[in-house]
């Protein structure tokens, strides 16, 4: 099992990023998928967001109408399109798949900042 996060990076308050998760090794298709944060010297990982294995989603509540995940069953990765960042949103990101197989993949930074 492989989940391997890109797209994080350095921006300005109100700027965009994509994060992308690319999966492997398990049944994509059959799994919930989400976004979880991390911050600097924090002890768990929030949950951001989550597209389930139906296509249904769900957000944390910083992140509703700012935040949209999809996913793509055919390639196997899940995207986090991220609007109007706000300097509260930096921190580590991480895929995971399902809620109790420990999939997780290795995250992506992203600092917001000015």
């Amino acid at each position: 099992v492989q989940l391997v996060e890109s797209g994080g990076g350095l921006v300005q308050p109100g700027g965009s990023l994509r994060l992308t998760c690319t999966a492997s090794g398990f049944t994509f298709r059959s799994y919930d998928m989400s976004w979880h944060r991390q911050v600097s010297g924090g002890k768990e990982r929030e949950l951001v967001a989550v597209v389930s294995s139906s296509g249904s989603t769900r957000y944390e509540e910083s992140a509703k109408g700012r935040f949209t995940i999809s996913r793509d069953n055919a390639k196997n990765t899940v995207d986090l399109q991220m609007n109007n960042l706000k300097p509260d949103d930096t921190g580590v990101y991480y895929c995971a798949a399902g809620w109790t197989t420990g999939y997780w993949g290795q995250g992506t930074q992203v600092t917001v900042s000015s």
